[in-house]
């Protein structure tokens, strides 16, 4: 016969883990409210007064903060080029990062501009999309990704992604519809701010 003591220290530590993966659940789900609250206020503040580079930050704070991610970028398509500009990068290499090209197709981010596709990618160096430079070039390691495209009125205006999820948890199909919805109201909110903008010039 198993022994008592024994088998309710094991019945403690499994409710124990089991607490602590609730918990972090918790705080994912309330970082994702408080990141769509954000990203509400923000488009509900545009006008054309509005600073896009800053927009486009609230957005991408918005979405980092949504999907429980340590890193991500906003790149916008360079349509004369043909090419993903780092408009805006939050995390370790934002400073170096931002501004710095890819051309479309190339790397996680190229491929879901090029194919218009969301995608979810729990080890990057295993996924034949991955492409080594961005690490190589600013001393970084990309883990996991989630990226959705920006597409408003069937144009690519560029791409959301969100790097290394906290918690050394892996990015989940909620994760991606998630990004999706948020990638959805960016494209929107973009599109409006480049109307702005013509308007003003």
């Amino acid at each position: 016969m198993d022994d008592p003591i024994r088998l309710l220290q094991q019945e403690v530590s499994r409710l124990r883990s089991e607490n602590r993966d609730l918990k972090d659940e918790v705080s994912v789900l309330r970082s994702s409210i408080m990141g769509l609250i954000s990203l509400q206020q923000s488009i509900e503040q545009l006008g054309p007064e509005t600073d896009v580079i800053v927009l486009l930050d609230n957005i991408l704070a918005s979405t980092l903060e949504a999907v429980g991610a340590s890193d991500g970028s906003l790149l916008l398509v360079d349509d004369d080029t043909n090419e993903l500009v780092f408009a805006v990068v939050h995390g370790q290499a934002r400073d170096r990062l931002t501004g710095f090209r890819i051309p479309i197709g190339e790397g996680i981010a190229g491929w879901v501009a090029a194919e218009r596709k969301p995608a979810v990618v729990e080890d990057a160096a295993a996924d034949h999309r991955f492409s080594p430079r961005v690490d190589q070039t600013f001393d970084f390691q990309t883990r996991s990704v989630a990226a959705v495209p920006l597409v408003y009125d069937e144009r690519i205006l560029g791409v959301i992604e969100a790097v290394n999820k906290t918690y050394d948890r892996e990015f989940t199909e909620d994760d991606r519809l998630l990004l999706q919805v948020i990638g959805q109201l960016a494209s929107e909110a973009i599109a409006l701010a480049e109307r702005f903008a013509e308007a003003d010039v």
